[in-house]
């Protein structure tokens, strides 16, 4: 069984007892890494068996995936790492390039309607070639915003490059007054049933360990991505990693509000 990650910190709280051999995976269970990008298509091609998927793409792809239960990565107000990182204050990129990164389908989703129906600018959004990671390669190209995610936009928020940063999941709870669900985990409907339920059952004991132990992850967080212990700490400390009904909830709003058909919102 192929179960994807992201290779972001993140996930830490979900697969750090998995990394660590506390918990075990489902016989013959691989981890599988990448972008929050990469994972979507891999799941969706049927070459991962059980991944994190950005929530709208699980919602586009609801058909042919399972939504496993309890378990999720969205915020309560600021998420720290989705943020728009800009030369000028929002009410004046209207007709500006705005970079994007290919790397996230949700992030972008909730940046195109905080634009339109929130600070009313038309913007002329770019895909950056490339990756958030490559911060040096992505300064250089023409742009007076961009929208990063993941470690990267830890770094570049405590590099205080760019005059103004948005933090995307601050303005939708500005905006709505409701969390932001941005990945939902799921498995291929395909898969065997016993397998999932392992899978499922060890992720979320993986985690239950992980939401015990976020001062350690952050620690070992702090080394992997080149940011300060705090930093890494307040930042998992904030994150949601549960599922419950008024993720729900919330999840469907956002889908109404991004024009997601009613009938692939979240079953």
């Amino acid at each position: 069984m192929r179960i994807g990650r992201i290779g972001y910190i993140n996930c830490a709280p979900v697969y750090g007892a998995i990394d660590r051999g506390i918990v075990t995976l489902p016989q013959d269970g691989q981890l599988v890494t990448g972008t929050p990008a990469e994972l979507n298509d891999l799941l969706v091609a049927g070459e991962l068996d059980v991944s994190v998927i950005s929530a709208i793409e699980y919602a586009r792809h609801a058909r042919e995936l399972l939504l496993l239960p309890d378990l999720a990565i969205s915020c309560d107000g600021p998420v720290r790492s989705v943020a728009l990182f800009s030369r000028r204050t929002v009410g004046q990129l209207d007709g500006r390039t705005v970079l994007l990164s290919a790397s996230s389908r949700t992030s972008v989703a909730l940046l195109e309607l905080l634009c339109r129906d929130v600070w009313h600018i038309t913007p002329k959004f770019a895909e950056a070639r490339a990756e958030a990671q490559d911060l040096a390669t992505l300064g250089a190209l023409p742009h007076e915003a961009v929208l990063v995610i993941g470690d990267p936009a830890l770094k570049l928020a405590a590099a205080g490059t760019y005059a103004h940063r948005y933090d995307l999941g601050e303005e939708w709870k500005r905006w709505t007054g409701k969390p932001f669900v941005f990945a939902v985990w799921a498995a291929r409907r395909s898969a065997r049933g016993s397998d999932i339920a392992s899978a499922h059952d060890s992720l979320l004991a993986s985690r239950a360990w992980g939401l015990g132990h976020l001062a350690d992850l952050a620690s070992a967080a702090a080394i992997s991505c080149d940011v300060p212990r705090e930093t890494c700490l307040e930042y998992l400390s904030g994150l949601d990693y549960a599922f419950t009904d008024t993720h729900r909830a919330a999840l469907s709003d956002f889908l109404r509000r991004a024009g997601v058909p009613q009938f692939q919102q979240v079953a």
